[in-house]
């Protein structure tokens, strides 16, 4: 059995899950993957299944009835995992926008580098982002500066959603206790991550806009984002 698995949550992916599937398979070192559907009416969950006969032991995939957010299709997929025997489990997104080519360095910044958790970082290095427009641009760094100031986190990329952790991460948090589902949950789970002293390795990306499909991103989720930190910050010190 392979050490690492890929979790990737999906909704309307059918223009990309066979490419990113089949560009996680081609890495030199060998991936599992784990797709979390959210009953995508796209029939993405359907090509999942036909990959599967090509990938048996490789491709898994498990089917929620609603869609729930990323959060808890982070959370679905971490409980599946950690009931395997894998090592290191990752996340990322289906559109291409993390590059599979950069999931072995985030791989050795945990194995190698002695990372607790690897998160693929957008602004560890400037600013790493291939056509977005500058307005998002600018919210999504800015969003960063101010997590950062609020949680006190030494962490320039607080939002990326292209991360590896060591089981024993996972296994230390109490998962039915992340609150955020939107892209507030990628700031928690560093959050709760860094407070419990894990370390954490920025690893620099490139990360491209998708060029296939929609956007999840909205106002509600950016909102969650904004006023959650200060509710999230305020429980840590009153440990409520």
């Amino acid at each position: 059995m392979r050490d690492s698995i890929v979790i990737i949550p999906t909704y309307n992916e059918i223009e990309n899950i066979e490419s990113i599937i089949r560009a996680v398979f081609a890495q030199a070192k060998a991936f599992d993957i784990l797709v979390v559907d959210d009953n995508s009416p796209d029939l993405t969950a359907l090509k999942v299944k036909e990959l599967q006969k090509e990938f048996p032991e490789q491709l898994h995939l498990e089917v929620r009835q609603d869609k729930s957010g990323l959060g808890t299709a982070y959370i679905h997929g971490f409980k599946w995992s950690l009931k395997k025997a894998y090592r290191y489990i990752f996340e990322m997104d289906a559109d291409f926008s993390h590059n599979p080519k950069d999931l072995v360095r985030l791989y050795e910044a945990c194995a190698i580098d002695g990372g607790d958790l690897a998160v693929g970082s957008r602004y560890v290095t400037g600013v790493n982002v291939i056509n977005w427009p500058m307005s998002r641009v600018l919210m999504s760094y800015m969003a960063s500066k101010y997590v950062r100031m609020i949680t006190g986190m030494k962490i320039h990329d607080t939002t990326a959603g292209f991360v590896c952790y060591k089981r024993e991460v996972l296994e230390a948090l109490n998962l039915d206790k992340i609150k955020f589902v939107g892209y507030a949950f990628q700031i928690e789970m560093k959050f709760k991550a860094y407070i419990k002293h894990f370390k954490i390795i920025e690893v620099p990306v490139i990360f491209t806009d998708r060029t296939k499909g929609e956007s999840k991103l909205s106002s509600g989720i950016i909102s969650e984002a904004i006023f959650g930190v200060i509710s999230m910050k305020l429980k840590s010190i009153f440990k409520t």
